[in-house]
């Protein structure tokens, strides 16, 4: 396989398990080195990081809490020490809390909690990396489909926080272009991973609503990732990748 990015170091936020270990894996098989973070799993992401390690490349897990800012910039810091420098940064770590608008039983600290990981998270890994990224340093952030067009009941607060994402991406592209970093988001479908099975409720709907038919496996957004990590993309900022099926189609 083409190795583009030997020599680099990713990080990824809720890399032990999901499109979060799928991206790790497929970096490391790009040639970049490769730290990853949890926030419980630790046998889980022990386990990714011995797979990254027989690709050839330096892995490490760190645990970090996304809703806590402090813990997010300590996270993004120690990788940079402790690999000699940061290079791209994967912004996965994400929850999602459902509940109608004008539900009373509706979680509120579901909620925020989820605010706090799925847009707080990432704006502080943004402010914590960007001062570390050199010239061709890489930003991606994975969002949904469900931003532009949430589609079902139930997940208006979860669609705001990846439109939220995807915003502060395209103002983090402006900010650091300048530099020769760039930033962009991609907004993934319905995939088969333990936070939205193909075989869960709902996954007939979900299915129907795609123009292919079908879930997407993690492998197939960490293949839009490696893209807008790599050298082809250079000319790529403040975009949205859809990999989705083509529910937005």
């Amino acid at each position: 396989m083409d190795k583009a990015l030997a020599g680099k170091v990713a990080l990824v936020t809720g890399g032990s398990r999901g499109i979060g270990a799928a991206t790790a894996r497929a970096l490391a098989e790009a040639g970049a080195d490769v730290a990853i973070s949890y926030a419980a799993s630790e046998d889980k992401a022990r386990a990714v990081v011995g797979e990254l390690a027989e690709a050839g490349v330096r892995a490490g897990a760190y645990r970090a809490d996304q809703a806590r800012a402090a813990e997010v910039a300590q996270l993004v810091a120690a990788v940079a020490e402790d690999f000699g420098r940061l290079d791209i940064l994967v912004n996965n770590a994400g929850v999602i809390a459902t509940g109608a608008v004008d539900d009373a039983g509706t979680d509120a600290a579901a909620l925020e909690r989820q605010l706090a990981v799925n847009l707080g998270g990432v704006t502080a890994a943004i402010r914590a990396a960007a001062p570390l990224l050199a010239e061709g340093g890489r930003i991606i952030t994975i969002g949904s489909n469900l931003a532009p067009r949430p589609g079902r009941p139930g997940v208006a607060d979860y669609a705001a926080t990846k439109a939220a994402v995807v915003a502060y991406s395209k103002g983090a592209a402006r900010d650091l272009g300048p530099r020769g970093i760039t930033v962009n988001a991609v907004q993934s479908g319905s995939v088969d991973t333990d936070m939205n099975p193909a075989d869960g409720p709902g996954a007939d709907a979900q299915r129907a609503g795609n123009a292919l038919g079908r879930y997407g496996r993690p492998e197939e957004i960490a293949a839009g990732v490696v893209f807008l990590a790599g050298p082809g993309a250079s000319f790529i900022t403040g975009a949205t990748l859809d990999i989705d099926g083509g529910y937005l189609a």
